[in-house]
């Protein structure tokens, strides 16, 4: 019997070459930030790998709502309309190129575990040429189908002129966006989450910066209301990009391709079959989430501009209430798959359970104190004595508390695609919103007008978590893999796993990792 059909029969065995360093890694070591997921106490554990995550989707929250609050107090409920429904369009944007990001962020970390420098740089450059295509021509089929979108989406007649206005500059931004986005996921991949973070910090600064600025015009700056919103955007997307770039290549990072290399650019077409096939379905989950979100605002929409606003405001405050459920989600995906690698199957249950108590605790603890301070959290969104407060007290005394129970799915979810089983939780998704959350705010308005909607969040939350938890206790994804052939080293979902094994020297940071494993072998 072979080492693999050993590991097989006997899943707590681990695998050769197992272990955040490979083959000799020293448990309990940390390189650079990074951490053995696969001993010591869980839930401390679990819970300081979260705070870097919750701190890059706190920074996203934070830039989204410094804008909302900009554009609210400075042009009114119309343009909180108009900003509403292009952030849905650039959310299902982002939706589409998720799944391929996720998967070339796979490969890269698995080429780079197993030293392959040659396999790192095709897949770079089959991705870049991907992307760099996709962004385009996306961005000029965007900026001539705005109006159409908007229409499609029902937008009001009121807001529609400022939304056309606001998603043109969004679209002329993706090709800044896509592949800033692609970096940082490459980057993740290769084991360095640290420099990510520093540059979204960087484009999340920019962009807070120059909101103000260019909306009202102050100082040297044109006044260009909201379309000075998106300018914003586009601005510190692209300069991060721009600035990201050269520290990438004052690195020496084994990412970019150098002169005798751009050939690698034309597509592998291997590689790009095994990226899309393996990406479609992280990427169709992503924009089922955001084809819902198009729908339900397209619903809400019906009801006027002051009912819109008040969705939109209260879809903000949604957001800070599922960062930690999403940290802690990814934080468990990244712990589960350094567990799995390791053949500590012991320990991922341990994990599972200890990520969805902490995320029902920590996110339970957090629907109280928005319920208590509903009121003056509104407040701050929008301007005193407006006509959607009242609207959106409601929306969210409603429809708060079904957001803790997403705690079970993320965790759970997490745990699953860690082992690449990633069709089961697309098909679950799928159930609790399309199959549910839809049909039950269609079908209930006549009787509840509203309300259908607003209870239809709730509803398709409790069904997605009864249904993960059902697939999590009895599927089959233990038998599951990301990649067709057993990876010699273990690259989390989140993309935040240490490599496992030697890289080439070219790439200063890996090759520290290198030499501390050497040190301690």
């Amino acid at each position: 019997m072979d080492a693999r059909s050993s590991a097989a029969a006997n899943p707590a065995a681990p695998r050769p070459g197992s272990g955040p360093l490979g083959p000799g890694g020293p448990p309990g070591r940390h390189l650079h930030g990074r951490r053995n997921l696969t001993e010591g106490p869980i839930t401390r554990t679990l819970l300081m790998f979260s705070l870097p995550l919750l701190g890059g989707n706190a920074l996203q929250s934070l830039n989204g709502t410094v804008n909302q609050i900009w554009v609210s107090h400075t042009l009114g409920e119309t343009a909180i309309t108009a900003l509403g429904n292009s952030n849905i369009v650039m959310m299902l944007m982002l939706g589409a190129i998720f799944g391929v990001g996720m998967a070339a962020n796979i490969l890269i970390g698995q080429a780079v575990g197993a030293g392959d420098l040659k396999l790192v740089k095709r897949v770079m450059g089959t991705t870049t040429t991907f992307f760099i295509g996709l962004s385009i021509t996306l961005a000029v089929a965007g900026i001539w189908l705005s109006p159409h979108i908007l229409d499609l989406m029902h937008t009001p007649p009121e807001a529609r002129a400022d939304a056309i206005i606001y998603l043109r500059i969004i679209f002329a931004s993706v090709p800044f966006m896509y592949f800033f986005v692609f970096m940082q996921m490459a980057q993740r991949g290769a084991g360095d989450s640290t420099t990510p973070f520093y540059f979204l910090a960087l484009a999340i600064v920019i962009d807070i910066t120059l909101n103000p600025l260019l909306i009202r015009g102050i100082g040297p700056f044109p006044k260009m209301g909201i379309a000075g919103s998106a300018t914003s955007t586009l601005v510190g997307q692209g300069t991060a990009l721009v600035f990201l770039m050269i520290h990438l290549y004052r690195k020496k990072s084994i990412l970019l391709l150098r002169p005798g290399e751009f050939h690698l650019l034309s597509p592998d077409l291997a590689i790009f079959r095994s990226i899309v096939t393996r990406g479609l379905p992280m990427g169709v989950q992503m924009l089922v989430m955001s084809g819902t979100a198009v729908v339900m605002i397209t619903m809400v929409n019906a009801y006027g501009a002051l009912t819109s606003a008040a969705y939109s405001i209260s879809s903000i405050i949604w957001s800070y209430l599922q960062m930690p459920t999403m940290a802690i989600g990814a934080s468990v995906s990244s712990m589960a798959a350094q567990n799995v690698g390791a053949g500590r199957w012991d320990r991922v249950a341990k994990v599972a359970r200890s990520g969805v108590i902490s995320g029902l605790v920590v996110t339970g603890s957090l629907a109280l104190l928005l319920y208590g301070f509903n009121d003056f959290v509104l407040s701050i969104l929008l301007p005193h004595h407006s006509p959607a407060i009242p609207l959106a007290q409601h929306i969210n005394k409603t429809v708060l508390w079904g957001f803790v129970l997403f705690s079970i799915t993320f965790s759970l979810s997490g745990v699953v695609r860690s082992t690449g089983a990633v069709w089961w939780p697309l098909l679950i998704l799928t159930i609790s919103m399309v199959g549910m959350r839809i049909p039950f705010a269609i079908l209930l308005t006549p009787r509840l007008g509203q309300d259908a909607i607003w209870w239809s969040f709730p509803m398709g939350t409790i069904t997605s978590s009864v249904l993960t938890s059902l697939y999590y206790r009895f599927g089959g994804w233990r038998r599951g893999r990301m990649l067709e052939e057993e990876p010699i080293g273990q690259a989390s979902d989140a993309g935040l796993a240490v490599p496992s094994m030697a890289v080439p020297e070219a790439d200063e940071e890996a090759a520290e990792v290198v030499e501390a494993a050497k040190a301690t072998a």
